[in-house]
């Protein structure tokens, strides 16, 4: 791979206003990383499955980070739609069954806790995905 060149032969994911996309996961994937790390070991026995679930969300944004950047479209398209069934899934059932969620996850109330950004990344992800064809 040449430098700023993308990988699977597309347009360059992380060039432009990409690397704003690629710098917001990379943020979100430190974030929810080290919340989810001081939950898991702290308190996991109050919330598994919500902690779980906010170590998923760091390792899909960074995944998201590292795709976009290096020009990963196929693998940044598909972690772009595991995000997005997430945030809506859990988002749902977080306002649907409260008591699954004892406590918040990155994704619950569609990234409530988050001014609802884990909503907005992954649909403009997959805008700007759409764009580099």
């Amino acid at each position: 791979m040449e430098k700023g060149r993308p990988v699977d032969g597309g347009h360059a994911t992380g060039a432009g206003p990409g690397r704003v996309l690629v710098a917001v996961y990379g943020i979100f994937a430190l974030a929810a990383g080290a919340r989810a790390a001081v939950q898991i070991s702290r308190q996991f026995g109050e919330a598994p499955l919500a902690y779980t679930l906010s170590a998923f969300a760091a390792a899909v944004y960074l995944l998201l980070a590292v795709a976009l950047g290096r020009g990963m479209r196929r693998l940044a398209l598909a972690a772009c739609g595991i995000e997005l069934a997430g945030v809506l899934i859990v988002g749902t059932l977080s306002l649907v069954d409260p008591e699954a969620f004892p406590k918040a996850t990155v994704w619950s109330g569609f990234g409530s806790g988050y001014v609802f950004i884990p909503l907005v990344l992954p649909v403009l992800g997959l805008y700007w995905l759409s764009r580099r064809r």
